[in-house]
């Protein structure tokens, strides 16, 4: 199972909206087919991992980090080809929470005479497939907030100075954590200071490889230039309005391949959950948030962020002019502060990495 869970890993950033599976085939104590999820449209990790052992799935072990669907889709249910192929026993890591699936597809294959063994690594597994499991229940996108900040707390100097705070390891870290993202989520005034480009950037075969997930930035005022680096770099952008941008200004982000969502204000800003909806129907199962603080204020402030990755850099910023990451209204009373659970901390270089789920109230 903690190689189907590794193959799985490896179909993050590919697949969505379906989940990231691998599965791995046993026969007599040895590996005789293994695979994971391929971009939708083609094979799930079940039926690469059979074309992979062929004959010698018969009588074999599969064990998957999903249950096998059991409907008809893109492709044929996976439970037919397991059948088929004479699997003789599945273990899967988790239940498919789609209710299309939700236990069928157990049901299915112990119908059919084949042992089936449930909840191996279920967290792990749980936690590869978070965005896939919120999407699929709620139809609203997973958010991940993310942001970087100094030890005490600042995103920025006075002056709006921001490179780098945090060292080249966490930022190598960064695009991995983009390369997953279906969307990457800023507000205007990050646009406007650091003129990002919001893209990820990987070492692949043959040198430097770039994966462009939907650019979204919310613009309430439409403020943002057109030959921001958000519109120009090849790839889908999102411009999010809360009032109609001019005739001049439109005709050319259209050129550019942008779309413009415009949105009804709420308290003289976008309407945030509105937007996640939208998201929602489009298919973009996860969204990560990278600033600035208006942003990640309004989206705390109306409890709409999942999960959170703070880098932390030990240097000191001061400067009561200076950035702080989060704005909005904030609590009043530290009881009613957004809470962390499932907390982890890792270190890349110098700096740490403090990652932790938003306790729902």
């Amino acid at each position: 199972m903690k190689q189907a869970l590794a193959l799985a890993k490896l179909a993050l950033g590919q697949v969505s909206p379906n989940p990231a599976v691998g599965a791995v085939i046993i026969k007599e104590g040895e590996v005789v087919g293994q695979g994971y999820t391929q971009p939708p449209g083609s094979w799930h990790a079940e039926v690469m991992a059979l074309k992979q052992a062929g004959e010698k799935a018969g009588g074999g072990a599969m064990y998957v980090s999903l249950e096998p669907c059991c409907h008809f889709g893109r492709t044929p249910p996976c439970t037919k080809a397991i059948i088929a192929a004479g699997i003789s026993e599945v273990h899967m890591a988790m239940i498919d929470p789609n209710p299309l699936v939700a236990g069928r597809g157990e049901e299915e294959l112990s119908r059919e005479g084949i042992r089936t063994h449930i909840g191996e690594h279920e967290e792990e597994a749980k936690t590869i497939n978070e965005a896939y499991i919120k999407f699929i229940t709620t139809g609203i996108p997973f958010v991940t907030a993310k942001f970087v900040i100094s030890l005490d707390g600042k995103i920025a100097t006075r002056i709006g100075d921001s490179r780098w705070i945090s060292g080249i390891e966490a930022r190598k870290y960064v695009h991995d954590l983009r390369y997953a993202a279906d969307a990457i989520m800023a507000g205007a005034n990050t646009v406007l200071t650091d003129d990002p480009y919001l893209t990820s950037r990987y070492g692949g075969v043959g040198g430097t490889v770039r994966k462009r997930p939907l650019r979204i930035i919310v613009d309430g005022g439409g403020r943002t230039p057109t030959t921001a680096h958000v519109f120009t770099e090849s790839g889908k952008s999102l411009l999010v309005v809360s009032r109609p941008v001019s005739a001049e200004k439109r005709a050319a982000l259209t050129q550019t391949g942008t779309e413009i969502l415009e949105l009804p204000a709420g308290e003289g800003q976008v309407d945030l959950a509105r937007l996640l909806k939208r998201l929602g129907e489009c298919q973009v199962a996860s969204v990560l948030v990278e600033g600035g603080g208006i942003l990640l204020g309004s989206l705390f402030d109306a409890g709409l962020v999942d999960k959170v990755v703070v880098f932390v850099a030990p240097i000191v910023i001061g400067g009561d002019k200076a950035k702080m990451a989060v704005g909005g209204r904030g609590v009043e009373r530290v009881i009613d502060a957004a809470k962390l659970e499932r907390v982890s901390v890792e270190k890349f270089g110098d700096d740490l990495m403090v990652t932790g789920y938003v306790k729902k109230r």
